[in-house]
């Protein structure tokens, strides 16, 4: 009897991660999709889409046929209960970002995101959190807004 070892968290993460990549799809196909040379506004949600679907696939099946030992989860916790700290600071880092992306503008958001979501690594430090959102506020800067240009002023004050 093998049924706990075919309970396995890859392959229901896989199959999670093909349904929300078909209704990313799905979503995307009600937009105008272009052509490789004139691609339209679902072209780019299509393709992500499309490819999380594919590695969704390549998750569970590797997950259906690997009869190994179950490997253990981050930091050596093995199949006990997951780690609500990580979990934590990345819902807060999502909602950090929408409130500061709203009222205080790219960078403060970017840091924030950054920042609160490195925190939720028991591996870094508070210095190392800052260091890294400090850095990708850099990136952020020169890809989203003087790149791309991003209609997102670098800070606002206020809504």
């Amino acid at each position: 009897m093998s049924a706990p070892s075919q309970f396995k968290k890859d392959y229901y993460a896989g199959a999670l991660m093909v349904i929300v990549g078909v209704a990313a799809a799905y979503a995307a196909s009600g937009y105008h999709l272009g052509t490789l040379a004139r691609m339209g506004p679902g072209f780019f949600p299509c393709a992500v889409g499309v490819l999380l679907a594919l590695i969704g696939v390549a998750i569970a099946v590797s997950a259906r046929t690997d009869d190994g030992p179950p490997a253990t989860t981050g930091h050596g916790y093995g199949q006990g209960m997951p780690d609500l700290r990580g979990c934590a600071c990345i819902i807060a880092g999502i909602l950090a970002f929408l409130l500061l992306g709203e009222y205080g503008g790219l960078l403060p958001a970017t840091f924030a995101i950054v920042f609160i979501s490195a925190l939720g690594d028991r591996g870094n430090t508070v210095r190392q959190a800052a260091l890294l959102a400090l850095a990708m506020c850099v990136i952020a800067g020169v890809v989203f807004w003087w790149a791309l240009q991003l209609q997102m002023p670098l800070f606002r004050f206020g809504g």
